[in-house]
């Protein structure tokens, strides 16, 4: 008998190795979000007990979900090309861009002119165009994601300064801040904005043909192509995708600071990656949850919420993300381990 035949039957008659019910549960999606709501509650007891009635405030809780909102649709974006088995550093730059863009005196003239609606495009446009840019570098260029996004944040971030002649742009029409400041049964727009686009995108990805075709190439391109998926037009996909939710960031955030800005998006790329990781989606590609980045999101911006109300520093803040990051990449590489076992 040769080695290779003994070999397969040896490990035809080794026992098989039984996964305890604990590290089941944490493998599987309802044990992660359920590990992720329990870090959430615990947060905001922590909050209550160090802040009191600060943090309890509904002011306050609304303040989160605003916050949360603007970086949760970058995040949902994020989620499907980290999934494809992407990765874009670029996001930050490209909100900023379309924040210029869409802010400019002529933009804004046309706004007046003709409807507010035209801000809305512009930055739509100018995502989406960033993202289609991305994309086509990537699967068609055979450039490396990491690469070509970073050169893509460095110009994006370059022709918005250009744009503003690094100068804070003011919004002035009125149709667009009132339609954005008002609220829908005591919930504000940006909020039910960032809800609207989390289900869409858990409907896009777990209920339709794009979402299998995303976690086929994720998992293994060369075998989402002969299944028969055109593997660089999805990647394209991806990217615009994500461009396009930075574009919808960008009208988001205009909303709320009232500005247009080539400083706006600082560090989104990191805060949008480390929602997305800690939510449960694997870096390598492959596994996906758009309802582990919404807690993600939202337990990131509460952290950032309860260090704020105790008066620590943005440091200690950077410090206490970077842990909970590895914490949870550490814990992914443990449970893929135990699951390939």
């Amino acid at each position: 008998m040769s080695e290779d035949t003994a070999a397969a039957v040896a490990k035809e008659k080794a026992p098989a190795v039984k996964e305890s019910g604990l590290s089941a549960l944490l493998g599987s999606a309802a044990g992660r979000n359920t590990g992720l709501v329990v870090a959430l509650v615990l947060l905001c007891l922590g909050g209550v007990v160090t802040a009191g009635d600060r943090f309890a405030d509904v002011d306050n809780l609304l303040t989160i979900l605003r916050l949360a909102a603007v970086i949760g649709v970058v995040s949902v974006g994020m989620t499907f090309v980290i999934t494809g088995g992407g990765i874009d550093l670029s996001v930050g730059a490209i909100v900023a861009l379309s924040s210029v863009w869409a802010t400019t005196l002529a933009t804004q003239g046309l706004a007046n002119d003709i409807h507010w609606i035209v801000i809305v495009l512009t930055a739509l446009l100018v995502g989406g165009a960033c993202g289609l840019v991305n994309g086509v570098l990537i699967a068609y260029g055979k450039v490396v994601a990491f690469i070509a996004t970073l050169a893509s944040l460095a110009a994006a971030r370059g022709l918005a300064e250009i744009i503003s002649n690094r100068k804070t742009q003011i919004v002035n029409v009125p149709g667009f801040t009132a339609f954005f400041d008002a609220s829908v049964l005591g919930v504000p727009v940006l909020v039910v904005i960032f809800a609207v686009v989390a289900a869409g995108g858990w409907v896009l990805l777990n209920r339709t043909t794009f979402g299998r075709r995303t976690f086929a190439v994720g998992g293994n391109p060369e075998a989402a192509r002969l299944a028969g998926i055109d593997v660089r037009r999805h990647t394209v996909m991806l990217y615009s995708l994500l461009g396009l939710c930075c574009g919808l960031a960008a009208v988001m955030l205009i909303a709320r600071t009232t500005t247009g800005s080539a400083t706006h998006g600082g560090l989104y790329e990191l805060d949008a990656i480390a929602a997305v990781v800690i939510g449960g989606t694997l870096l390598t590609g492959g596994r996906g949850t758009i309802a582990g980045t919404v807690f993600g999101v939202l337990i990131f911006t509460t952290l950032s919420n309860v260090f704020t109300l105790n008066n620590l520093s943005i440091s200690a803040q950077a410090v206490a993300k970077g842990a909970i990051i590895v914490v949870a990449v550490l814990l992914q590489q443990r449970l893929a381990r135990r699951s390939g076992a």
